[in-house]
């Protein structure tokens, strides 16, 4: 790991769900009862505001419930430890990688703990339910909304993130899908500026074949010995 200074790690729901936290497909996910369009896309808030709302609503409330777990402690501990860059690089939308202590990373699909205005884009902390109607603080219009990227939407900060990735020595994939673009061609760009790439997943993803490595297991093991292994 001599060699390493610049690292890049992006996590998806798996990282998550050893908290239990749902992922979002499969028996007892997100989408069990809910059809994507129906709760995830602009389409879905301008035809059903009182759905989209509460089903936020029933997200946000659940995060009290939760914890962050050991992978997600780890890399914590790396970005405590690490004297070169890091960026974590989250599709998470819940608050457990800030809640172990992580400090240099991003949301770029939104967060649960924040309403957009729909009006002039301000987005604010929000840690209760967000009824349709809310009114922003910024500019007092009546259309605050989760401040989550739907799905035809363009995740936050890819600018920072495609800067990172083209700096980056090392991309690690832990808990994603490999399934959801633009996360799903990080590793291809990183590869393309001469990252090395390794996967951390509980199963191989759909993108496992562009990756150097593969370690299959569950994060919360395999994420912590990996970060003893770069901090030795």
């Amino acid at each position: 790991m001599q060699d390493i200074r610049n690292i890049v790690v992006l996590t998806g729901a798996g990282i998550s769900a050893e908290s239990g936290i749902a992922t979002f497909r499969g028996p007892g996910g997100l989408w069990e009862g809910h059809r994507v369009e129906d709760v995830c896309t602009p389409e879905a808030l301008a035809a059903d505001p009182e759905l989209v709302h509460r089903f936020y609503d029933l997200r946000r409330a659940a995060l009290a419930g939760v914890e962050p777990n050991a992978a997600h402690h780890a890399l914590a501990r790396l970005d405590a430890a690490w004297e070169g860059e890091l960026l974590i690089v989250t599709q998470n939308v819940d608050d457990l990688h800030e809640r172990a202590g992580a400090t240099r990373m991003l949301h770029m699909h939104g967060e649960l703990l924040s309403a957009l205005c729909a009006v002039c884009g301000a987005r604010a902390p929000w840690s209760g339910a967000l009824p349709e109607g809310s009114v922003c603080g910024a500019c007092g219009a009546a259309a605050l909304r989760p401040d989550i990227v739907f799905f035809g939407e363009m995740p936050y900060q890819m600018e920072r993130i495609e800067a990172a990735l083209a700096k980056a020595d090392l991309f690690v994939s832990i808990g994603t899908s490999g399934a959801v673009y633009p996360a799903a061609g990080f590793v291809q760009t990183a590869a393309y500026h001469g990252a090395r790439t390794l996967e951390l997943n509980l199963d191989p993803s759909m993108g496992s074949v562009f990756f150097e490595q593969t370690r299959i297991g569950a994060a919360g093991v395999l994420v912590p010995a990996w970060v003893d292994e770069v901090l030795s």
